[in-house]
């Protein structure tokens, strides 16, 4: 029987997990949020958006909080998670494509997304208020028989399904073999669309996204849904894909910042039908570093714009409280004075309710703390800072107790190592060895009994040595991709400026080693490139595009690359390509990646599963410790990967650089 570390899952990453909730801690502060959405609710006049600051050091529960608040509110509210923006040209962008990925997660107890109940709810009492006011405003209807007499068959038919239950527009009205399905929701388009343009007009891109939502809600086919889905993400589709779901492709010359900005303010008006959204961003940290202060601007203007514009909303940010003092020197004083209408201070829980939370994560494995710990264990286990600093160590003494692997050092508890490795490979070596260790030690012994409780190994802590950074970097890493290998086939935006956010933040981090990378970007006039940047250093120079846009709009931008390619002899291009969106199966596209390929100083790669699960592994490895989720130093967690990865084309690059500075 395989023993499971009831300690191991100290963190949240998402509020859509489910985690051990101790409802004692911090139920005081989740009743003051909760009662700020009701707040929302209950301005039926304004239905103003309102803001929340939750302040907390890292670790102490703010986004396990936000989990809570999940748990209790996906039935009715709709909850929406942001992390960090990483470019400075797309904040509102990236904030409507987390949406959107938030918008597709299920309903807890139920078949539907938040999407689709949001869409059921808005819409139903869209169509019943529509059909109210065609009763009052039609003077020859003396009576409720007279009016239905009034309605179509159809009408009536969908009025009474929907009167019933909201998720009926998918039970009867959408599902397969429907009676006449098609024509059911070409009458609910004509009706949203008709009462959106009497309440609030038709400018913008507000009345055709509202068109794309409909046909989201009107396909049970999962590959058109992933296509509308697409679209509604602004992202061009095939001739062939956009004639299928009946949509026409945006304008190359859009502003994508304009239309998110439109799109979520859709879904904002669209939830006073139904409920007040929660806005959740976390894992802020990394904007309160020096190099990202405009970036931090703009996410101040872009939070404004979110004020202004999307109604009915609660807005949460998640932040250290040393980072919502930086915040507030940057924002601009509205800014600051919307979004903590509501200031939430978690602080460390008292050392009961710390206790508790230890006993019931260990019960739900079989598990008696005071026989697996000492009295010593667990001074130093709940003297921790934070709770997941607590989880966190005593998951460190369940190995250790059980398993016989040494304990990592705390700044608490200093432990002497048994041997200091000879430099930095022998270190790495050292830590794949425990790792292997520990592999080994997995299979429980003839210590475990039958209901699953465990003898610990009697042993001591001065027997135990300084668990090096690379072993922690090691372990971290295997549990990651295991979790980015499970979200890599969910419905998710693949945004060519997140991905070069995501490439400016990793060179940043690098730079921190090595002093001297300059990041700058190529023009070629006013042409359209793929969104790259170039990294360089005095003595080498590299630039990195990404290109996820379809067979109509591939081949000018390759096209304009390749000017660059052959204008700049000296750099090294590197062009990449999801294999996850469409193939490029034009001529002039498949041209022009020959072309590309063919150069000396020129590659055009489709990024595979496997590569893409390596450059989202480095990125959020990087931005976890700068979030304090991960509890590493960033120089040795850098000098790990080009250990590990070192054939990793990314890892290449800096490689190099580093090596040409010699």
């Amino acid at each position: 029987m395989k023993q499971v570390n009831p300690f191991s899952n100290s963190r949240v990453d998402t509020p859509f997990q489910h985690h051990t909730d101790l409802k004692e801690i911090y139920q005081t502060e989740f009743v003051r949020l909760n009662s700020v959405i009701d707040d929302i609710k209950s301005d039926t006049e304004n239905h103003q958006t309102k803001g929340a600051v939750v302040t907390g050091e890292p670790g102490i529960g703010k986004t396990h909080m936000m989990m809570r608040l999940a748990t209790e509110r996906l039935a009715s509210n709709r909850l929406l998670f942001i992390r960090q923006p990483n470019n400075i040209d797309s904040v509102l962008y990236h904030t409507y494509s987390r949406m959107l990925e938030s918008l597709v997660e299920k309903v807890p107890d139920s078949p539907y997304s938040q999407l689709e109940h949001l869409l059921a709810t808005s819409f139903s009492k869209i169509i019943i208020d529509t059909f109210r006011e065609f009763r009052s405003n039609n003077k020859k209807a003396t009576g409720i028989l007279d009016y239905f007499r009034r309605l179509t068959d159809k009408d009536r038919y969908i009025l009474e399904v929907l009167s019933k239950d909201p998720l009926n527009i998918y039970k009867e009205l959408g599902r397969e073999g429907a009676r006449n399905k098609r024509e059911y929701w070409q009458r609910i388009e004509m009706l949203v669309d008709g009462w959106w343009k009497r309440y609030y007009g038709d400018a913008g891109y507000a009345t055709t996204i509202l068109k794309g939502i409909v046909k989201f809600c009107s396909y049970s086919d999962p590959n058109k849904k992933r296509l509308v889905g697409k679209w509604l993400s602004a992202s061009e589709l095939d001739t062939a894909e956009s004639n299928s779901v009946g949509l026409k492709n945006w304008k190359d010359d859009g502003s994508k910042e304009a239309f998110s900005l439109d799109a979520m303010m859709v879904f904002g008006k669209l939830s006073i039908m139904d409920e007040p959204l929660i806005v959740i961003f976390d894992q802020l940290e990394g904007l309160g570093l020096e190099y990202n202060k405009q970036l931090l601007h703009r996410f101040g203007d872009a939070i404004k714009e979110l004020f202004t514009h999307v109604p009915n909303s609660l807005i949460i940010l998640n932040l250290f409280p040393d980072r919502w003092e930086y915040f507030k020197a940057i924002f601009d004083g509205s800014v600051i004075d919307r979004v903590s209408q509501c200031q939430i201070v978690l602080n460390k829980p008292s050392e009961d309710q710390l206790k508790k939370l230890l006993i019931i994560k260990a019960q739900e494995q079989g598990v008696d703390i005071n026989k697996l710990f000492t009295s010593e264990d667990l001074t130093d286990i709940l003297s921790q800072g934070s709770i997941r600093g607590m989880l966190n160590r005593a998951s460190h003494y369940y190995r250790f107790r059980i398993q016989a692997i040494p304990l990592p050092a705390t700044p608490n508890k200093p432990i002497a190592s048994k041997s200091e490795p000879s430099n930095f490979e022998d270190e790495v070596k050292e830590s794949l060895k425990l790792i292997l260790d520990e592999v080994r030690a997995l299979q429980v012994d003839s210590n475990s009994s039958n209901n699953g409780t465990v003898e610990p190994i009697i042993a001591s802590p001065v027997q135990t040595m300084n668990l090096p950074d690379s072993s922690l970097v090691i372990d971290y890493l295997e549990k990651e991709k295991e979790i980015l290998e499970e979200e890599y086939e969910k419905l998710v935006i693949i945004s060519d400026s997140d991905d070069v956010g995501k490439l400016i933040t990793v060179s940043e981090a690098f730079n921190s080693l090595q002093k001297n990378i300059d990041i700058d970007r190529l023009k070629l006039g006013s042409r359209k490139l793929p969104e790259h940047i170039l990294i360089k250093n005095p003595n080498l120079s590299f630039v990195i595009g990404f290109l996820q846009v379809s067979d109509l709009g591939f081949p000018s931008r390759v096209k304009n690359f390749n000017e660059l390619v052959f204008n700049y002899e000296e750099i090294n291009f590197m062009l990449f390509r999801d294999i996850r969106e469409t193939s490029i199966t034009g001529k002039v596209g498949k041209t022009e990646i020959d072309r590309l390929n063919n150069v000396h100083n020129g590659q055009f790669i489709y990024m595979d599963k496997e590569d893409r699960l390596t450059f989202e592994l480095i990125y959020k490895l990087i931005v976890d410790i700068q979030n304090r989720d991960f509890a590493v130093n960033l120089p040795s967690a850098l000098r790990t990967l080009e250990s590990l990865m070192s054939n990793y084309w990314l890892i290449k690059i800096f490689k190099k650089m580093s090596d040409s500075s010699m």
